[in-house]
C-alpha cells in the first residue's frame, strides 16, 4: 500500500511538473487559473477585474398592485429550481407582475450574463452605427483592426461576426483548457487571442457560433468610438435606461479590454431594461439607440446555413429567436441567463441561474417553459 501510494504522488507530482511547465514555455499562463476554477461561475466577477458601467438617474420599475398574482405553474417552479435557479421577474405593460428570488439573491445582487452579453455587445454596434462612428453592417473589420488587413481576413465584415458566419477556426470548446475559449475567458490578452484566428470559411456562408466573433465586435465598438464598452454602455444603455445599480463588466486585466461576449455583471430588474429597450423598437423614452433597420434585422433570422445544411433560423444579430415563435427573441447565457422579449403581449422576462436544461430545436427547455408561461399571462 505504502508504495502504491508512494507511486501515485509521484505520478501526481510529475503530472503537475509537466503541466506547470507547459503553461510557462507556451506562455498560456491562464490554464493555472482554469485548472484552479474548473468551470465558469455566476459569481466570476469576483476573480476577474472589472471596468463599472456607470448610472445616472435612477428610475425604478413600477410594480403592480397585484404583483405575484401572475399565475405560476408548480411544474414551472419545480423545473426552475432544479435548475438552481437564482432570480426570476416579468415584466408587463412596464411593471412588474413577478418576482421570486432563491439562495440568497436579491433584486440588487450581481449575477454575470455569459453570453447575455452578446445582446448588449451587438446593441453597442447598432449604437456605433446610428452614431455615425460605424457606417454600416457592410464595413470590412479591416477598417478598425489591421490584423484583418490581408488574406482571407479582408473579406470579414462586421455583418458576418454579428451573424456568427465569419468562417473562422474559432474552437468553441468550454470543457478543453487548451482551447481558445478558454483562453479568452482566463486570459490577460482578449486582443490577441480574439484577432489571431484564420478563415477557413468564405465569411458570410456558414452560421456557427463562436464568441471570438463578438469579441471582436466589441474591439470594433471600442476603436470606432474611442471609449471603452464600459463607458459607451453607460452612455448609450445604463444611464438613460434609468437603471437603478451599476454594473461591472469584467476585463482581461487591469485597464484592459472587457469581455465583449459574456461577463456583464448586473441584477434581474437591471438586465429587464435591455428587454424594455427591445421591446420599445431600439428606442428609450421614444428616441432610438439603434436605427430601425438595424433593429428588425437584430431579431430577425439571418438564414445563413449552418452546420446542418439547413437555413438558421434561430439568430439574428447577436439574439436568439424561438423558431416555433419568431417574434419571440432572447438574449442567452450558457448557464441560463436569459432575457426574453414577448411582443405580443408586452412582456419581458428574466431568469437568473447555475444551470440549463436540454435543448430542442435550439430552444432550452425553461425558455420554452417561460415562453409559454408569459405567452398564458
Amino acid at each position: 500500500m505504502k508504495k502504491f501510494l508512494k507511486r501515485t504522488g509521484i505520478v501526481i507530482l510529475t503530472i503537475i511538473v509537466l503541466f506547470s511547465a507547459f503553461a510557462l514555455i507556451t506562455g498560456r499562463i491562464y490554464l493555472f487559473k482554469a485548472v484552479w476554477y474548473n468551470f465558469a461561475n455566476i459569481d466570476d466577477y469576483k476573480i476577474f477585474t472589472n471596468d463599472t458601467v456607470n448610472i445616472a438617474a435612477p428610475k425604478p420599475w413600477k410594480e403592480s398592485a397585484k404583483i405575484n398574482d401572475v399565475p405560476y405553474p408548480a411544474t414551472l417552479n419545480t423545473l426552475l429550481e432544479n435548475l438552481e435557479s437564482v432570480g426570476l421577474l416579468m415584466v408587463k405593460n412596464d411593471s412588474i407582475v413577478f418576482e421570486k428570488y432563491w439562495d440568497g439573491y436579491t433584486d440588487s445582487s450581481r449575477s454575470g450574463s455569459f453570453s447575455a452579453a452578446k445582446s448588449i455587445t451587438s446593441l453597442l454596434v447598432g449604437a456605433a452605427i446610428h452614431d455615425g462612428l460605424i457606417k454600416s453592417v457592410d464595413e470590412p473589420v479591416s477598417d478598425f483592426l489591421p490584423e484583418f488587413k490581408e488574406g482571407e481576413k479582408a473579406k470579414v465584415r462586421i455583418i458576418d461576426l454579428l451573424t456568427m458566419s465569419s468562417g473562422s477556426d474559432w474552437d468553441e470548446s468550454y470543457m478543453n483548457p487548451f482551447s481558445v475559449t478558454t483562453e479568452l475567458y482566463y486570459g490577460s490578452d482578449v486582443y490577441k487571442t480574439a484577432t489571431g484566428v484564420h478563415i477557413i470559411h468564405t465569411p458570410g456562408t456558414l452560421h456557427y457560433y463562436k464568441s471570438g466573433d463578438t469579441q471582436l465586435l466589441g474591439l470594433i465598438v471600442e476603436k470606432a468610438t474611442g471609449k471603452t464598452l464600459s463607458a459607451y454602455a453607460s452612455e448609450k444603455l445604463w444611464q438613460p435606461l434609468g437603471a437603478e445599480h451599476a454594473a461591472l463588466w469584467s476585463t482581461d486585466h487591469d485597464n484592459g479590454n472587457e469581455k465583449a461576449y459574456c461577463c456583464f455583471n448586473s441584477n434581474v430588474r437591471d438586465f429587464a431594461r435591455i428587454g424594455r429597450l427591445m421591446l420599445d423598437s431600439g428606442k428609450i423614452n421614444g428616441i432610438p439607440v439603434i436605427d430601425s433597420t438595424y433593429f428588425v434585422s437584430s431579431i430577425a433570422p439571418c438564414n445563413i446555413p449552418d452546420g446542418s445544411g439547413r437555413p438558421c433560423k434561430y439568430y439574428g444579430y447577436q439574439w436568439w429567436i424561438d423558431p416555433l415563435n419568431p417574434k419571440i427573441f432572447y438574449a442567452r447565457g450558457i448557464l441560463g441567463q436569459y432575457i426574453i422579449v414577448i411582443p405580443e403581449k408586452k412582456i419581458i422576462i428574466v431568469r437568473l441561474g447555475k444551470k440549463t436544461g436540454w435543448r430542442t430545436n435550439t430552444v432550452p427547455e425553461e425558455v420554452r417553459a417561460l415562453i409559454d408561461w408569459g405567452l398564458g399571462s
